[in-house]
């Protein structure tokens, strides 16, 4: 512990209150566009969010339920009128997109307003962009989806949208301490994104809080509102600590543990995942598919691999020297896996465990561990990252609630009834 409190810029933004005042008429989408625009221009010349943001945004759109809600959006999905650059230098001299991503056209559909590009990684991998953590200044957001979960954790805006592959949408938000949601793979096309992985990209949605997630995703599929009445009957809960894996600090090991006395209290269902080995096993194909797809997606790159950054460059060498039977032999572990996790949420609602190995790590030189999450995105299932809890410093420590295939509605459901519980007294870590 330093006893020196880091500096923060993190100030919560509601959807769900924006909205019921966007549909009451107690403001406008002009308002809340010039609220997202003072704030940036207050906040973003340190936090580094964004690429670029339009001073005149297309209000075509203002008219869904979400009526003209600000949206930052990752700057590996294409906005009409934007380039789409990345985060690389290959890109630097990108023309401005003439469509939209299908994911961009669906959120302008539900009334959001897309009014700028965020900060990604390298082709969202590893190589980390300017951005720094609105929680703690000091330490790294995450990645890749590091604009995005800084310019909601800031008040930027109180929507913003990135992708995973690996860890780039669960491990930010754990680190700025806002809640995500990853859904589940081929859940929407990813046509118009500049993907990693066929098998693995999906899309993802970041919101201050799990509440605003349902609010989001009710606009986004007509789903009904599940954040309203809370979870309809008391869930039953598996919870998987991670710890074959050896990489979970102390910190958020005994963040999970006391989450779980206190969802125990409230009345939940819980028992321990009974086939770690089997999560580990996953997590290690995981990484081989990955490899071995980037480097045949980003085939064009791979031949100019010098120009790159060294994380995505190792990748894609990495992946060009994997053979098909290895990769077949990894998507085989995968799918033994997806068998065994289906069969055990029969019987439980959610797996729950931790978003990301302890705390934002300190620098901006690298973006953490996206270990925790790969199992979970090589079975593609969808996750919610519920904030809550902190450190002993202060510092934003996410957990993860991982649901069923195309289950969104109830794992929302589920996420709504966590995540007051977590706030209802704040963890002292020692």
């Amino acid at each position: 512990m330093s006893g020196v409190a880091p500096r923060r810029l993190h100030r919560s933004w509601s959807l769900r209150e924006l909205v019921t005042e966007l549909r009451r008429g107690l403001t406008s989408p002009a308002a809340a566009l010039e609220r997202a625009q003072a704030r940036i221009a207050e906040t973003d010349p340190e936090l580094l969010a964004w690429v670029e943001h339009c001073v005149e945004p297309d209000m075509t759109a203002a008219s869904g339920p979400l009526g003209g809600v600000p949206l930052g959006v990752k700057d590996i999905i294409d906005v009409v009128g934007l380039p789409t650059r990345c985060g690389s230098a290959l890109r630097a001299a990108a023309a401005p997109a003439t469509v939209d991503a299908t994911i961009v056209g669906a959120w302008r559909s539900a009334g959001a307003v897309p009014i700028g590009k965020t900060v990604t990684t390298e082709f969202a991998y590893f190589s980390p962009g300017p951005t720094r953590n609105p929680a703690a200044l000091g330490h790294t957001p995450g990645g890749s989806s590091s604009g995005s979960a800084a310019a909601v954790a800031s008040g930027q805006v109180p929507l913003a949208i990135g992708s995973q592959t690996a860890g780039s949408v669960t491990r930010p938000a754990s680190y700025c301490g806002v809640a995500a949601l990853v859904m589940s793979h081929g859940r929407l096309p990813v046509d118009g994104v500049t993907g990693l992985s066929p098998s693995l990209d999906s899309h993802g949605v970041f919101a201050a809080s799990a509440s605003d997630l349902a609010v989001a995703w009710s606009a986004l599929t007509g789903a009904a509102d599940v954040g309203l009445g809370g979870s309809k009957r008391l869930p039953r809960v598996l919870v998987w600590s991670a710890a074959p894996l050896q990489v979970v600090g102390e910190t958020m090991r005994d963040g999970v543990e006391r989450a779980t006395n206190q969802l125990v209290a409230a009345g939940a269902t819980v028992a321990v995942f009974p086939d770690e080995q089997l999560v580990t096993e996953a997590t290690m194909a995981h990484s081989v598919v990955m490899a071995y797809e980037a480097a045949r997606e980003r085939a064009d790159e791979l031949a100019v691999a010098s120009q790159l950054s060294d994380p995505l460059a190792t990748l894609l060498r990495t992946g060009a020297g994997i053979s098909a039977q290895d990769y077949a032999t990894a998507r085989r572990t995968v799918a033994t896996a997806a068998r065994r996790v289906a069969e055990l949420l029969e019987a439980y609602d959610v797996v729950l465990g931790p978003a990301a190995t302890g705390p934002a790590p300190l620098g901006l030189d690298a973006t953490g561990d996206p270990v925790l999450s790969r199992a979970w995105q090589a079975l593609g299932l969808p996750v919610v990252t519920v904030p809550g809890l902190t450190d002993d410093e202060g510092l934003p420590l996410g957990l993860q609630i991982v649901g069923r295939p195309e289950g969104e509605d109830e794992l929302l459901e589920v996420a709504c009834w966590v995540e007051p519980i977590l706030a209802d007294r704040t963890l002292e870590l020692r």
